[in-house]
């Protein structure tokens, strides 16, 4: 069967190391399921084993979707939330690029190291500066119940969405593009949408929610934190918007959900008596 590889590290002066990893589909056959950078000279190669890829099992998800604990999956179709990304020969595709660019050029090493730092903190340790560090899981039992919740379910969407889009990523297109190390385990089609902005908003909406005189606070580091995709050069700006529309929507769900509100009065309770 034809394989679509990763290229786990690009470096012009040395030989590139490919390796692939496959994943089973419920009928029993495989497709890929993540990969990395490609030089120009392989890119028509990999694009066409992508497109056998995906014409042999388009539609099935490359990861084994897990049960919902909360959310229903008519809340999370990726159809029925987003509009489709930018089309890769359109304008705003070719705009959407050259702001990644602008940005690579104008950024200061101060702030591709808080994007770097952003992007191995997907979960809530984003929030301790802003929060303090009374904002500690180990220390708020029933608060860190709620954000394994909201990480659980969003886990979930996010997976089904990149899956149902398959926008490929910013530096499959153009190596130029230097920013925070690529892990040889990241699908290059897995552009739209942001899954990390997904779960700062997601777990910033329903924070907020938990203390509304912190609200502004939280979301503009949430903002913040999906800004940083952008610095790393990972995600386009249309990617990060849909991971704040999706993920605003998966948090108000997730408070209003009657299987949370036990769950969420207890945190609320919890972060009240903390001093939240």
């Amino acid at each position: 069967m034809a394989k679509l590889c990763a290229l786990s590290k690009v470096n012009v002066r040395r030989p590139i190391k490919v390796s692939c990893r496959q994943a089973h589909k419920p009928d029993g056959s495989k497709t890929v399921t993540s990969g990395a950078y490609a030089p120009p000279m392989l890119r028509p190669v990999l694009a066409a084993i992508a497109l056998s890829v995906l014409a042999g099992g388009a539609g099935a998800a490359s990861i084994a979707p897990r049960s919902l604990d909360i959310l229903t999956p008519e809340q999370i179709d990726p159809s029925r939330i987003l509009p489709p990304p930018p089309a890769l020969d359109s304008g705003i595709q070719a705009a959407e690029m050259a702001e990644l660019h602008r940005i690579q050029a104008e950024r200061s090493q101060a702030r591709l190291n808080q994007a770097a730092w952003d992007d191995q903190h997907q979960d809530w340790r984003l929030f301790v500066q802003q929060l303090g560090p009374k904002f500690d899981m180990a220390a708020l039992p029933a608060t860190a119940k709620v954000m394994r919740a909201v990480s659980h379910d969003m886990g979930i969407v996010s997976v089904r969405a990149k899956d149902y889009f398959k926008r490929p990523r910013p530096w499959v297109t153009d190596l130029s593009l230097k920013g925070c190390p690529i892990s040889a385990d990241t699908d290059p089609w897995s552009s739209y949408h942001s899954g990390h902005t997904l779960y700062a908003f997601s777990a910033g909406v329903v924070l907020a929610g938990l203390m509304p005189d912190r609200a502004q606070t939280i979301l503009e580091r949430a903002q913040d934190f999906g800004y940083s995709r952008m610095v790393c050069g990972v995600h386009y700006r249309s990617d990060v918007a849909a991971g704040e529309a999706i993920g605003t929507i998966i948090g108000h769900d997730m408070l209003n959900s009657p299987k949370m509100q036990a769950d969420l009065a207890a945190a609320r309770a919890e972060l009240k008596a903390a001093g939240f």
